[in-house]
């Protein structure tokens, strides 16, 4: 009898009864990965660490994960915990401060966490806004926040609960943050848009947001239904006027006006890769963007771009160096094969044409004195950050690449994982034969 079958045999009120359960269990195993973090932070203390070895360059350093009355860790043991979770290692570092700081700097909240009355995310909200004061600061919110941390209030009140407790531990420093705050504007466009849409934001104070709102609004309201059939989509077309330099209205008459020429709009380059063939699949990528049809090309860039077109880099052909430093040509071809950071769970992506924020290391160490040192050539690289990149040379870790873009990594206590274009996945579990084969395997 499957779990369905099981399910549709219940009244509803052990249907309800059992929906509590589970998420009760839930809650349980949320708290117990909390506990853990905790305990593996203690067991990782800067004390485990040898001075002289730790003070050379790129080795384990002991780092504040928490907050003020926290101890140091170790700081590469959030990488094998993060692997064991399927999180990436900062997120791992993150979950570590965030246990190290409720059981050092909230007792109360800490106190209602493990007896299961608050759940581990409203916990873990508290401790990372916390973060910044003071141990003394840090236990004024605990006792501000406990008791409304158990979901009698919505989560957005909440927040502002919690927002407001941590102005009033650091007046100063509230003020402070709001005179940085003020210092932080951007005009620019985001990430994480689909469908052949884009988001571009504007950050600044409320008064000059006003102000744009209200010429957005204003131009928008004098445009007829040509320029858009809704009010958003008219709002775009009044902001393209006003940022292009035209107001949108004819001076003499005060109608709208059409937009301006094409020529007159400043130029922007996408990039976009598209296949061609009888398999095709009828889309095409642009660069830091993502997957569109081919229909949108039509529609959206086919009335106003110049398209030019440019011969697919041949990743098979970069030609190896004998030498350690990479050509560029072979890190364009490593960020097309392997744009995001090779570690297991690993979440940084190098932007389509900013600078290489990653490292590009040899996957077998490149020696000029040995006849088995690993080349200069795609097959032998592979793009870590910085603190991954120290992790894989001074942390225990193990990484080969048996074929270009597929590496197989293995921590210290033997768990192997596989990392290619479609994420991360476990191939072995340490206490199960071992798989030799992956690691005998070379590029």
């Amino acid at each position: 009898m499957t779990f369905s079958d099981t399910l549709d045999e219940l009244g509803e009120g052990d249907f309800l009864d059992l929906v509590e359960s589970r998420a009760r269990a839930q809650r349980e195993a949320d708290v117990d990965v909390l506990r853990l973090a905790f305990h593996w932070a203690v067991r990782h203390p800067a004390d485990r660490l040898d001075p002289v070895e730790s003070a050379r360059p790129g080795r384990e350093k002991a780092r504040a994960f928490g907050g003020d009355g926290t101890p140091l860790v170790a700081e590469f043991a959030a990488a094998s915990f993060g692997a064991r979770v399927g999180i990436s290692p900062s997120a791992a570092r993150g979950l570590m401060a965030d246990a190290l700081d409720l059981a050092h700097r909230m007792p109360l909240l800490w106190a209602r966490v493990e007896a299961l009355e608050v759940k581990a995310s409203y916990a873990r909200f508290v401790a990372r806004q916390t973060r910044q004061l003071t141990r003394t600061q840090a236990g004024y919110v605990d006792g501000r926040v406990h008791e409304v941390a158990d979901g009698r209030i919505a989560w957005t009140r909440f927040e502002e609960v919690v927002k407001g407790a941590v102005v009033a531990a650091d007046i100063d420093a509230a003020r402070a943050r709001e005179e940085a705050a003020s210092r932080a504007t951007f005009a620019k466009r985001t990430k994480g848009d689909a469908h052949g849409m884009a988001t571009f934001m504007v950050r600044a104070d409320v008064a000059t947001v006003a102000q744009l709102d209200h010429a957005v609004t204003t131009v928008a309201g004098r445009l007829d239904e040509t320029a858009g059939e809704t009010v958003d989509e008219r709002r775009v077309t009044a902001l393209l006027h006003l940022l292009t330099g035209h107001q949108g209205l004819d001076p003499a008459t005060g109608e709208p006006q059409t937009l301006p020429s094409q020529r007159l709009l400043p130029k922007a380059t996408l990039y976009v890769h598209t296949y061609l063939g009888p398999d095709a699949p009828g889309i095409a990528r642009i660069e830091g963007h993502g997957a569109v049809t081919e229909a949108w090309l039509t529609r959206v860039l086919g009335p106003r771009a110049a398209i030019k077109v440019q011969p697919v880099l041949d990743l098979a052909g970069q030609a190896p160096v004998d030498a350690y430093e990479i050509p560029e040509r072979h890190r364009r071809a490593v960020r097309l094969m392997t744009p995001a950071d090779c570690f297991p769970y690993a979440s940084h992506l190098d932007g389509p044409d900013g600078p290489f924020e990653t490292d590009i290391d040899h996957t077998r160490p490149w020696d000029p004195g040995s006849d088995e040192r690993g080349q200069s050539a795609l097959g032998n690289y592979g793009p870590l950050t910085r603190l991954h990149h120290r992790v894989k040379t001074h942390g225990g870790w193990d990484v080969r690449q048996p074929f270009p873009g597929i590496y197989l990594w293995r921590e210290p206590d033997g768990q192997i994982y596989l990392v290619d274009h479609t994420g991360t996945r476990v191939v072995h579990r340490p206490g199960l034969p071992r798989v030799e084969v992956d690691f005998v395997l070379t590029a």
